[in-house]
């Protein structure tokens, strides 16, 4: 069994691993089932569960630098495809999904939870943080294939950037309430939780402005040449920043990717083929780090704690899909009169709202600090992963052409 602990070890299980991922992303061109689906599936495959070939502990300290380091540089991505152009037209709507949404999603989860598998309170609202989130990890590839209106993808996308910062922090702001059970404040939990997310967001964009004006053209520049390793500095130097003063290294990085991607907004632009490296860069090295985190992932499920809460697991999930989902988006939505929401596209909100990357981090880190339950909450987020994805991630070009949201000239991949 190849183990990350050893150089030999670790040469071949990387090799393995991008080895199977070139495998699947040319597998899945063209079948709807998204790309990171199949590496998930491919990690059970390689893992304990089945060939026994792959085997690396949740808790073990590559494997949590590979799921922070990947996390972080998927949400600067994440932001680097917000267009603040389009933004502002439906920035309330995305603003309430990502903050007020995030919130009725949790509770609504949590109570479920709560009732469907026990556990207790302090269980079932990290679960049901955990599960908050969206994931633009696996929205951008589906969208880059089932092109939808410009307005509704941008909505859609930039909620699920911006909730999955707000969803790391709410997972953080519940660890520290429930760590002191006997001095519980929600008051103070609040304050905490809004007071990270804004200085994260104060950081991430200080540092995405200060990189724009090393890198462009009508700035500094004089970094222009090496501008893809200054967007990863920049990621990974946002998190770093926030996270040292004790606040959200998530929303930091994901910030910087916003100002860093739209520096024509800001006054500051990028030289075509230096913004074409950048890209490629920042689009192959979170590919990568995609296919290790879904690979890693598949090869710690524990099928034994699946199997004990099997049924109630996936009962939560359908509340968190059919239930909590449509609540949120008509809840939030429907608030913004100026964006002037068509039925036809809350119920695709509705829809997408798959659980990803930022999910399993986030299980992944509750499983290293041994948190109570955390077994348990790690089994119930693969099956968000998995049935959310398979059922969901892999319809939406269907969807979108039954309610006539495709972009004029354009048709869903053939299956």
């Amino acid at each position: 069994m190849l183990h990350l602990n050893t150089w030999q070890g670790a040469w071949a299980a990387l090799l393995l691993m991008f080895v199977g991922g070139l495998v699947v992303v040319k597998l899945t061109e063209r079948p709807r089932i998204p790309d990171v689906a199949a590496y998930l599936l491919v990690g059970i495959l390689l893992g304990p569960a089945a060939l026994n070939v792959l085997s690396e502990p949740a808790s073990s300290q590559v494997n949590q630098l590979v799921v922070n380091l990947g996390a972080v540089l998927l949400l600067f991505e994440g932001g680097r495809g917000v267009r603040l152009a389009v933004f502002r037209n439906v920035w309330l709507t995305v603003v309430l999904l990502a903050t007020l949404g995030v919130l009725v999603s949790a509770v609504v989860v949590g109570v479920a939870a709560h009732l469907l598998l026990g556990g207790g309170w302090a269980f079932a609202l990290l679960l049901s943080s955990v599960l908050a989130a969206t994931d633009p990890a696996t929205l951008i590839p589906v969208f880059q294939r089932v092109p939808i209106v410009e307005r509704l993808e941008q909505t859609v996308a930039s909620e699920s950037a911006f909730n999955d910062a707000t969803g790391a922090v709410l997972v953080f702001t519940v660890l520290g309430m429930v760590a002191q059970p006997g001095h519980l404040n929600v008051v103070h939990a609040v304050e905490v939780f809004f007071r990270s997310s804004l200085v994260g967001l104060a950081v991430g964009v200080s540092v995405g402005l200060l990189a724009q004006w090393l890198v462009s053209e009508n700035g500094w520049g004089a970094l222009a040449e090496y501008a893809s390793i200054v967007m990863l500095v920049v990621a990974m130097g946002a998190f770093a920043a926030a996270s040292a003063l004790g606040d959200s290294g998530f929303m930091a990085a994901f910030a910087a990717g916003v100002v860093s991607g739209n520096g024509t907004y800001f006054g500051w632009t990028l030289a075509p083929d230096t913004e074409h490296d950048v890209e490629h860069f920042i689009g192959a090295i979170t590919l990568i780090f995609r296919t290790l985190i879904f690979m890693l992932l598949g090869t710690q499920v524990d099928f034994v704690v699946v199997r004990q809460h099997l049924w109630a697991g996936l009962a939560v999930v359908a509340v968190l899909m059919f239930a909590a989902r449509p609540l949120t988006v008509f809840a939030c939505a429907c608030a913004d009169r100026k964006a002037q929401w068509r039925w036809r596209e809350l119920l695709f909100m509705c829809w997408v709202r798959e659980t990803g990357v930022i999910p399993a981090a986030l299980a992944a880190v509750l499983v290293a600090k041994r948190v109570p339950g955390a077994d348990v909450i790690s089994a119930v987020t693969f099956l968000a992963i998995l049935v959310t994805i398979l059922v969901q991630a892999s319809t939406t070009g269907l969807v979108a052409k039954r309610l006539r949201l495709l972009r004029e000239g354009t048709t869903p991949p053939a299956p």
